[in-house]
Parts: structure tokens; sequence; C-alpha cells
């Protein structure tokens, strides 16, 4: 019986050896790694405990009002730099931009594009040379954009100013230009295939930034037999290539064929432009539509500008943004407020490098957060409410903010909406600002109405 107990305080004196060295070497490891502050994390899952699951956007931005805009953290064992701050993007995505090139890899990423997602940077300059040639930027888009608007119109219409939500109705409008543009053709908003092809859509982009993802990043061989919604993602993905494979058919007669660019590239090359291309404008337009009937003073200056400037015979054009800047403002207010855009994506520096003072090492994840920049206190009057002042001057002319970036670094146009309803609320209702989390953000499900 002694013997026995000597044994078993043998093992477990190994066990607590063996713990408290892991534990020693952990500390000097995160003591004198030389990398920016950050909240001191745990062996294997990091700082879990500081992110948590519930609302790790706000987590975020906790850890980087109290350790700056270059700090430290563990996504599980992998160190992980969290970027915010406007001279903080610009001289890491501007004055460095040949350093931070490179993104970092995800097993989940992976596993969505079947090991595709080396070939992304020959991806994008076809997405992107394809995306030229058929009319962003020039008056095609514009008026495929302007024809989709009447077919939503005419859809809100049908409606007669009851009740309903504009999400399915808004996403299929915004699905349908970049249908046109990948497919050459449109869908009709009750085409069971094209709700279908949404839907698997869905799944795929809101999977990485989910807590399945999270899981599936850290835990790869693990959660590949574990069931969740991770599984749910994946099957969608092998449902959408059918899909998408009929499509590519249709136009195998008339395709040049690019060279070392297979079929397979392809089908992952629309999926990324759907990406892109959806989800941020739908869900920035369902904001627009939210922002309308929450604050109706507004919505009736920017209608008030459009039939002065406008009137209601024509449909709005890019040309008539310069004289319409209550509406230009309302529109980089909605985008500025809604913080769409939660996270861009992750970079990694290609050679040790520092920003604000702080040492970025070498193939480190960088994960650039934009919240802080869109509620700069020093740039925005209020900067926690919705208030298209913020981009207008004394003289009510609109006025351009250099560090207004909803995505990340560089340009983006918004193409203007057409507001030809007026858009209410439901009697007796509250409408909710709070958004979802995802890719990018949408508002939680809201019932309207809308009247001419």
């Amino acid at each position: 019986m002694l013997k026995l107990t000597l044994t078993k305080i043998k093992k477990y004196g190994l066990l607590i050896f063996l713990c408290v060295l892991l534990l020693v070497k952990h500390l000097r490891y995160v003591l004198t790694n030389n990398m920016p502050p950050g909240p001191f994390p745990l062996p294997l899952v990091g700082n879990v405990l500081n992110i948590g699951f519930t609302d790790p956007l706000g987590s975020f931005q906790r850890i980087a009002e109290r350790y700056g805009d270059v700090s430290t953290l563990y996504l599980g064992n992998n160190l992980c730099i969290l970027l915010t701050g406007y001279e903080s993007f610009k001289e890491a995505f501007v004055e460095q931009a040949d350093i931070f090139t490179d993104r970092p890899y995800f097993p989940i990423i992976d596993k969505l594009s079947k090991g595709k997602g080396t070939d992304a940077e020959k991806q994008r300059c076809f997405a992107l040379a394809t995306l030229k040639y058929f009319g962003v930027g020039k008056k095609t888009l514009e008026n495929s954009i302007l024809q989709e608007c009447r077919f939503l119109c005419d859809s809100i219409q049908t409606e007669r100013g009851l009740s309903f939500n504009p999400q399915h109705l808004v996403t299929d409008a915004v699905a349908n230009i970049i249908c046109g543009l990948v497919f050459g053709h449109r869908f009709e908003y009750d085409d069971h295939k094209f709700h279908l092809m949404q839907e698997y859509l869905d799944d795929v982009f809101q999977l990485p930034i989910s807590n399945w993802g999270r899981l599936y990043n850290q835990f790869p061989t693990l959660m590949s037999m574990v069931p969740g919604k991770h599984q749910t993602a994946f099957a969608s993905m092998s449902k959408l290539k059918p899909f998408l494979q009929e499509e590519i058919i249709k136009h195998k007669e008339e395709r040049d064929p690019e060279a070392e660019f297979t079929e397979e590239n392809l089908i992952y090359c629309v999926v990324d432009l759907f990406g892109a291309g959806t989800e941020t404008t739908s869900n920035t337009l369902r904001w627009a539509l939210l922002f309308m009937v929450k604050y109706p003073e507004v919505q009736e200056k920017v209608q008030s500008e459009i039939d002065q400037v406008i009137g209601q015979i024509r449909q709005p054009l890019m040309d008539d943004r310069t004289n319409l800047p209550y509406t230009y403002a309302v529109l980089h207010e909605i985008k500025r407020f809604a913080n769409i855009i939660t996270f861009t994506p992750p970079r990694m520096a290609n050679k040790d490098t520092t920003v604000g003072g702080r040492l970025i090492s070498k193939g480190v994840m960088v994960l650039p957060l934009l919240k802080s920049i869109l509620q700069d206190k020093n740039e925005y009057s209020t900067p926690y409410e919705f208030n298209p002042a913020h981009f207008l001057d004394e003289n009510g002319k609109f006025l351009k903010k250099d560090n207004f970036i909803p995505f990340s670094i560089g340009k983006r146009l918004y193409p203007g909406e057409q507001l030809c309803f007026t858009f209410l609320p439901l009697e007796g209702r509250t409408l909710s600002l709070k958004g979802t989390i995802g890719v990018s953000s949408g508002p939680e499900p809201f019932q309207i109405r809308a009247t001419r």
C-alpha cells in the first residue's frame, strides 16, 4: 500500500514538475519576446478569456484602448498584432505597403477553397481585370445599377405600404448586379435557385468570423470530426459548386481560356466576387433604410435635397453627387456609424519592421481594427451618435475627411441609391441599432413600411 502511494506521488510530482516547467517556459517567452504590450496570455488558449465569445469586437476595442494602437494578442498559441488608429494604418498600409502584402494562413479558408487559397493573387488580378472590362467605374455599371433599382422599387411597391422585412429584397438586388457582371444575366427575385445560391454563399461567408470558424482555425483536425455550423458551411460550398459550374458550362464555348486558370480557380474567383460585392453593399443599404426610418428628420432632408436637384421623374446619377452634399454626407455617416467592416482582412509583414515605434516581426498576423478610427473623438464631434453634420462644413458643403476609411486604406466609391419612397416604422415598435457579427456587420432583422 505504501509502495503504491509512493508511486502515485512520483507520478503526480512528475506531472506537476512538467506543468511548472511549461509555465516557466511560457512566461519566459511572453516576457522576453520584445513584442508590443497586451493582455497576459494563458498557455494553449492564449487570450480567449480576454476576448470571449459573445462580443469579440468590443473586447478588441477595449484591449486597444488599454494597450495602445499597436498591441499584442494570442489567438490560442498564435501570436497576433492588433492594429488600430489612423496613423498606424497609414504607416503600415500606405508608407510600408510593400511590406504588408502577405496574408496569414487560416485552416478554415484552406478547407473552404480546397487549397486554392494559394492562387489568391492570380484570382484577384483576374477579378480586377474582368470587373474593369465589364464596367466597374464606368457608365455601363451605373446603368446596371439603375436598371436593378427599377426592379427593386417595383417589388417594394407590391408591398402596398404594409410591413415587410427589406433584407431579402435588398440582397437580391445587390446580388443581381454581381450576377450581371459575372454571369451576364439577372435572376427574378422569386427564383428558387437564386435564393439557394445566396443561402449557400451566406453560410460560407459567415463561417470564418464565427465561433465555429475560430475553433476550426485553432483545432482543425479535431473540428473536422465534430458536427456544427462549420460542417454546414462545408456542405454549402459543395452544393454551391454545381450551380456555378452550370453557369460556366453555358459560357464555355465563348470563353477565352486564361493561362493556368482552371475551372476550379474560376469557381472560387466567382465566390470571392460575390463575397466582396454582395454582403457589404446589401448591409450598407439595409443600414441606410434603418437609419432613414429611425431618424425621419434626416430622411426628410435627403428627400427634399433629391427633389430639388433631381426631381421625381428621373433616377439619380453619379454625376449628381456633387450637387447632393447632404445626401452624400448621410451616406458617409451611415458607413461610419454602422462600422460595416468590423475587420479588414488580416495581413502579415514579409520582414521585420516597426509601426508606431513597436516591433512587428516577420510572419506575425496583423489584425487591423477600424472601429477606433471611425469613432475618433478628435475627428468627430459626436462619435457615438448618428450625425450627418460630421461630413458637412459650416456652409453645408460636403466635408472630405482623410481618415474616413470604412473599407480600410484606399478609395472606394459608393453608388447612390434611389429614394422614391418614404420609409416608416411600424406603430408602437422601437427599431434596434444593434448590428450582427459577421464578415461585414448588418443590422438585426427589422420590419418597415414603404409609401410613395
